[in-house]
């Protein structure tokens, strides 16, 4: 028997290898061994980072706890490019203490937001003015002291004048763009000036930041020149020139009226807004050569809540980015530098190089304007007490008029002063001229220029009643009991919402009363008594003849004892000077003298 062989088993058959693996290349088999090592690496790095940079990511845009509302209030002319800034900040998800911000942009005037603050009253957690003149204006004001003060600027429109393009060329033969020009186109007492050909327009300054910037811009201008009293002219133009906003301005100036060129003001971007969206009635932006003062946008922080503030200062600082400064040059804006976008090209009429910039007015400044506009604005309510006297009847030497015809002539160039809506009314004096010991008549009712009275307005009846008096040959002067008696009547009527002025105008001689009545010491000592302050009611007297000089001093007693004045006219062209002196006084009353 032989040994048990295993290749036997299985069958009685024998065991078969298994096949050889078949054969490799070499070169190939090293090369992808090398390739797998560095590939896991590689992959094993990019799953590391790809963790790291959401971590990272998350950490700085956590909305976790929620999001964060962020409410901007802005003026509407900013307000549309400030919600595009503020909808890229969104996606972005800037995220403050594991809250994301979500930031909403409200357009509300700049005025109306800082009564609000003032008055505690305004849902904003940031808010963006148009001007820091605005502002400064309103810390002035009732509650100021609350607001915030101006900061940073956030971008610039230059304010300047505005025309129709078709009106361009004819326009520059009538008026230099300048603020002087302006003035002197406005002035109410220079009607043979550029005012014949000019009609200028303006923006409530008290409602609109352009309109602010423009007057005292103008104002500026004024005082160099030495001009203040054609800037109060002007002023009280103005005050019946009114647009609502800048946008009714504008369309307006396309708008012909008369054979006058309407011109007005706005800011740059205004003019670029108002071309944008009426291109068939374009308008063309006139730079001041002075140079002009821009609206600033200043970017304030008025939320409390220390959550809140951290992310208006957050968005405050995106807003300075070089991106957002890019989105308002797209809207006509210039940054702060004053670097204009290509939407106000010179094509397109604008200057790319910034106008030059006048020096902003000091708070004082500003708040003095706020209140000339205030005051200037002030309904007028006047009694005119008209000399007839047996003297008005001379002749004035060196003139075909008598003192009458000359007075009359006054009061007549005074009357076209005054804006529709006063208040006035005519009394003559001389003695006994309604019954003995009565020495004077009331002509004309004090009330409404645009009421009717005796059928007609009463403007219409004022000129009429001007033009009929004579003078009483056998009268004298009885000025003392007069005046006490009209003072004591607008004292009486007195209405708060005007400025009540008695004026008189005499040729100059004085009181001369044979029967007696008010003594001038009297008559001093009970306007002295009798004047309030709080109730202002000022004389304005204005002589014209050869016997004025000699009461100059008497006459200057009597209106300053009310807070008036008193002139000497030598001709009848000077009584545009006097009644717009009168209308300065109003500025300073009841402090006029210290």
């Amino acid at each position: 028997m032989g040994r048990h062989r295993t290749d036997d088993l299985d069958g009685g058959h024998p065991a078969q290898e298994p096949p050889p693996a078949p054969r490799k290349r070499a070169g190939r088999a090293a090369g992808r061994g090398r390739v797998l090592v560095p590939l896991a690496g590689a992959v094993a790095l990019a799953v590391l980072l790809g963790v790291a940079a959401f971590v990272i990511f998350n950490r700085e845009h956590d909305c976790s706890s929620g999001k964060l509302p962020l409410r901007v209030v802005a003026s509407p002319d900013i307000q549309p490019a400030l919600s595009k800034i503020a909808g890229n900040y969104n996606k972005a998800l800037h995220s403050i203490d594991s809250k994301c911000v979500e930031v909403t942009v409200a357009k509300e005037s700049s005025a109306r937001t800082a009564n609000g603050l003032a008055a505690g009253k305004a849902d904003a957690d940031l808010w963006v003015a148009d001007s820091s003149l605005l502002v400064s204006a309103a810390r002035s004001g009732p509650g100021g002291a609350s607001l915030p003060q101006p900061v940073e600027s956030i971008a610039v429109s230059p304010v300047v004048l505005a025309a129709a393009k078709s009106e361009a060329d004819k326009l520059a033969q009538a008026l230099k763009p300048s603020w002087s020009a302006m003035i002197a186109a406005a002035n109410v007492a220079n009607p043979d000036g550029p005012g014949k050909k000019v009609r200028v327009l303006a923006l409530d300054p008290q409602k609109n930041s352009a309109g602010l910037a423009a007057l005292l811009a103008a104002a500026g201008a004024a005082k160099e020149a030495g001009k203040d009293k054609e800037l109060v002219g002007a002023l009280k133009e103005l005050s019946g020139q009114l647009a609502s906003d800048p946008a009714a301005l504008l369309a307006s100036l396309t708008v012909k009226s008369g054979r006058r060129i309407p011109v007005g003001v706005a800011s740059e971007q205004a003019v670029y807004v108002h071309n944008s969206k009426k291109p068939d009635s374009p308008v063309v932006a006139l730079y001041p050569d002075e140079g002009t003062l821009s609206l600033d946008y200043p970017v304030m922080v008025v939320t409390k809540d220390a959550g809140v503030q951290k992310a208006a200062n957050d968005f405050a600082r995106e807003i300075g980015t070089e991106s957002a400064k890019k989105v308002l040059r797209g809207y006509g804006f210039r940054s702060p530098d004053g670097r204009a976008g290509s939407v106000l090209s010179k094509d397109k009429g604008f200057t790319v190089k910034a106008p030059a910039a006048l020096t902003p007015p000091d708070a004082k400044s500003v708040a003095r304007m706020v209140q000339t506009w205030s005051r200037l604005n002030l309904g007028t309510r006047l009694l005119t007490l008209l000399d007839v006297s047996g003297t008005m009847a001379l002749p004035v030497p060196g003139t075909n008029m008598t003192r009458m015809q000359a007075i009359n002539k006054i009061a007549t160039e005074g009357l076209d002063l005054f804006p529709a809506d006063s208040e006035m009314g005519l009394w003559s004096f001389s003695t006994h001229m309604d019954g003995q010991g009565k020495d004077w008549k009331e002509l004309v009712s004090v009330g409404p220029l645009t009421e009717s009275v005796n059928g007609v307005l009463r403007k219409q009846e004022l000129v009429k009643t001007f033009a009929a008096l004579q003078a009483n040959a056998t009268g004298d002067t009885g000025l003392n009991d007069t005046v006490k008696a009209a003072y004591t009547e607008l004292t009486r009527t007195y209405q708060e919402d005007k400025i009540n002025t008695l004026l008189i105008l005499t040729d100059g001689a004085g009181n001369d009363d044979p029967s007696g009545g008010v003594g001038d010491a009297e008559l001093l000592q009970f306007l002295k008594k009798t004047y309030n302050p709080k109730r202002p009611v000022s004389i304005l007297l204005i002589a014209f003849g050869p016997d004025a000089a000699a009461g100059k001093q008497r006459m200057d007693a009597l209106a300053k004892a009310t807070g008036g004045e008193a002139y000497i006219a030598k001709n009848i062209l000077q009584v545009r000077d006097f009644f717009l002196q009168g209308m300065e006084r109003r500025l300073c009353a009841p402090k006029c003298d210290g």
